[in-house]
């Protein structure tokens, strides 16, 4: 520094001796001494508290953003892990959801299977009492063809002999032919 101060002065002194203006922009050197001087000094004062104090705000600031740079890293892990339960969740719902569908669906196949079934069941009852109405209605329809045709036969006999005949006994004899024609088909 006092080197850069020596060659400024020595300069200063050719300049001056040479007749140039450079003394014009110059300052003069007891004026350049003090500036020095008093720059060093507040150099000084900045560099023992100016200096420290901006380097604690700094590293002030530095820890606060790094404090809120792993505050964001651990809120971005929470949320990573909340979204992982919510899925895990949803995949859960959903497949309890396909359960009670496919178990709805089994009952419904169950229910109309047992409705078929019920409803079979009922239409053989209702056949086979059908049948049976039936057979009982050709059964009552044939005794009372029986005794119509018995009735006539006894009425038709009366008329040709010309004779009162045994009622009783002639639908006796009529019931053996009708049975014995029956054995025979």
């Amino acid at each position: 520094m006092l080197y850069a101060m020596s060659a400024v002065l020595a300069l200063a002194e050719e300049e001056t001796e040479g007749g140039s203006n450079i003394g014009l922009v110059l300052p003069d050197s007891y004026e350049l001494v003090a500036g020095i001087i008093a720059f060093l000094i507040v150099f000084f004062f900045v560099w023992k508290w100016a200096f420290p104090a901006i380097n604690r705000s700094l590293e002030n600031r530095q820890q606060a953003i790094g404090g809120q740079l792993k505050e964001a890293e651990k809120a971005k892990l929470d949320a990573q892990s909340l979204l992982d339960d919510y899925r895990a969740q949803l995949a859960t719902a959903k497949s309890e959801a396909n359960r009670i569908v496919e178990e709805a669906r089994a009952q419904g196949d169950a229910v109309r299977a047992d409705l078929v079934s019920r409803s079979e069941t009922e239409a053989s009852e209702i056949v086979a009492k059908a049948r049976v109405d039936a057979a009982n209605e050709k059964a009552r329809a044939l005794q009372e063809a029986r005794r119509e045709v018995a009735d006539l036969s006894i009425d038709l006999a009366e008329k040709v002999v010309g004779e009162s005949l045994d009622r009783e006994a002639q639908h006796g004899l009529i019931e053996r032919y009708l049975a014995d024609l029956e054995r025979m088909a």
